[in-house]
């Protein structure tokens, strides 16, 4: 039918350890700010229920650890808009939803 793609390289070994293993982000990463650009608005910032329906707080781009209420006060370098704010929650819109004009460009 078609060429086999190829498989992708085995992860790195940062990948398979679990999130509650990953070590704390410190102020050498984390920088305090007063904008709404913080690590809870973040693309890269993550939530999940941890031991005990504990919630831990990450960071994907750095693998790391974000302590409570950090997550609303700080931010890193890499801050990146959420897709969905860049795109839209549908990032593609089907073409019979566009009008007429925008839809011929």
């Amino acid at each position: 039918m078609g060429v086999p793609l190829p498989r992708p390289a085995a992860p790195p070994a940062q990948l398979e350890i679990p999130v509650e293993a990953w070590a704390d982000l410190d102020a050498a990463v984390l920088r305090k700010t007063r904008s709404s650009k913080v690590c809870m608005t973040c693309h890269w910032f993550r939530h999940q229920a941890g031991v005990n329906c504990i919630p831990v707080l990450t960071c994907q781009l750095h693998q790391g650890l974000i302590a409570h209420g950090e997550h609303l006060t700080s931010r890193c370098q890499g801050w990146s808009d959420a897709m969905t704010h860049q795109r839209g929650w549908q990032p593609c819109e089907p073409q019979w939803l566009l009008p007429a004009a925008a839809a011929e460009r």
